[in-house]
């Protein structure tokens, strides 16, 4: 019924020259969005020899509102901007992932890229603190060598393209993210980079504008 009533609201979108705004509730959707299955993903890269490919982290590969939502209103009495406190990161880093879940469309997608042989790297925008605890859970949670610590690439001092020196210094190929800024890093690494939804729920409000950047948009891929 969710397949139908997209492709409905896709139509009507189109015909009217706008954006789809009525797909789920709380999601925006350009009508020109590039829709992109794991099987088609898998037909593209048929025989194409094992690559480096990223992963974001939050809202990519777990679903992390749980532990950002909690020590978000523990600091929120210390500090109304504790986006911006080293000691929020460090409890980010060390020990909320045990209380988050990782998404099926990670699961998957991490499966598909193990059983081609490509190198699985994880690059977020969160905090770099002295010492994270993340590594060894995704190692973990999705049976990883993990031989690269997680990248953090977060700061006091924000960086529209943040991710774009560690995609390029790895020679990532292929780049997965929620969020805009995963998007626009990945482009101008002049990389392909797909788009992951959000989960609905998701504390990190609001949604981005799906395919509105231009990008491939991993169908089904909000849980």
């Amino acid at each position: 019924m969710l397949k139908k009533l997209t492709i409905l609201c896709l139509f009507v979108a189109f015909r009217a020259g706008a954006t789809c705004t009525d797909v789920m509730e709380g999601y925006k959707v350009h009508p020109e969005t590039k829709w992109l299955t794991i099987e088609q993903l898998a037909k593209d890269l048929h025989g194409k020899a094992p690559m480096t490919v990223g992963f974001d982290i939050d809202d990519t590969v777990l679903f992390s509102s749980p532990g950002f939502y909690y020590w978000g209103k523990r600091f929120e009495k210390l500090d109304q901007n504790y986006f911006s406190n080293y000691d929020f990161w460090h409890a980010i880093n060390n020990g909320s992932d045990e209380y988050n879940m990782p998404k099926r469309i990670g699961k998957k997608l991490i499966e598909f890229h193990k059983g081609r042989g490509d190198r699985i790297l994880f690059i977020t925008a969160r905090w770099k603190t002295k010492v994270e605890s993340v590594t060894k859970l995704l190692r973990e949670t999705f049976s990883l060598p993990m031989e690269h610590p997680v990248i953090f690439t977060g700061s006091k001092v924000k960086k529209k393209l943040s991710k774009l020196t560690p995609i390029l210094k790895n020679n990532v190929k292929i780049f997965y993210g929620d969020a805009d800024n995963d998007i626009l890093s990945a482009q101008g690494a002049k990389i392909r980079g797909i788009r992951i939804m959000r989960a609905p729920n998701s504390d990190d409000q609001p949604l981005p504008l799906v395919g509105g950047l231009g990008e491939e948009v991993l169908r089904d891929s909000m849980f």
